[in-house]
This record gives C-alpha cells, structure tokens and sequence, in this order.
C-alpha cells in the first residue's frame, strides 16, 4: 500500500477498522500522559530547587556563625540542613519512588493502548486534527516534511 501524495504518513493515520472513537480515546490518554509529563518536570524542578536551598544553608550557617549568632546557626545547622522534605524521604527519593511506580505504570499502559488498538502508533488523533484544520496547497501546511 502506496502513502497517500497529500495527508498524513501511514505512521499517522489509523489502521483499517479502527474506529473514530478509539482514536479519541488515545488522543485523551495521550493528553493525560502529556500533563503527567509536565508534572515530572516540576518534581525535578522541586528536586533541583530543593537541593540548592539545602546547599546554600552552609554558606548562611557560616555568616551567622560570623556575625555572632551561633545558636541560630547552630540550629540551622542541626534541624534544617539535611532535612528530610516529607517523612524519611529527601526529593531523590520522592523522584524515584514517582519514576518507578506511577510514572512507570502510565507509560506501560499508555505504550500498552497503542499497541493493542492501533499497532503502537502515536498522535493520531492529533494528526487528524492537523488534516481538518491546515489549508491544502499553502506554504507552512504541507502534510508532512518534503511535501507540496
């Protein structure tokens, strides 16, 4: 079977049989695990953030120590600094523990989905999307790269 000289590549268009809906709700799961990928990146936002100001109380332990308040420092350095950031955990490990069981298990299912309903292919629904809304012919419309 031939690609089609004006529309999506076959990697883009629903095998035969697949039906509108199923296509719509791949396109949902795929949005949910869009959201959840942006979630992930401010987890390591959290991690990153979290791991600096833990690090930049050395320096603040240190000028107090300086400007003579060695108790303040002193409990800065003790309670604070190292800190667990939820209950015997420190963001490593609240990333990890996100990476390896919800993470993990919607992207299983997310990769499981396509490949049961529409052999592994991705963006479907946002490839026929793409088809209703671009002008045919124009320049910056072109189906795919390296078409007219």
């Amino acid at each position: 079977m031939g690609q089609r000289a004006d529309g999506p590549d076959r990697a883009h268009r629903h095998p035969d049989g697949v039906s509108d809906a199923t296509v719509e709700a791949l396109g949902k799961l795929s949005e949910a695990l869009e959201c959840v990928e942006r979630a992930r990146g401010h987890l390591y936002e959290l991690h990153q953030l979290i791991g600096h100001a833990d690090l930049m109380l050395d320096d603040a332990v240190a000028m107090f120590r300086s400007a003579g308040h060695p108790a303040l420092a002193e409990r800065i350095d003790t309670e604070l600094l190292g800190r667990n950031v939820i209950a015997g955990r420190w963001t490593f490990q609240i990333v990890e523990d996100f990476d390896d069981g919800y993470y993990a298990l919607f992207r299983e299912l997310d990769r499981q989905a396509r490949d049961e309903l529409v052999e592994g292919r991705r963006h479907l629904y946002e490839a026929e999307m793409k088809e209703r809304r671009r002008s045919r012919g124009m320049p910056g419309h072109e189906a795919r790269p390296g078409t007219r």
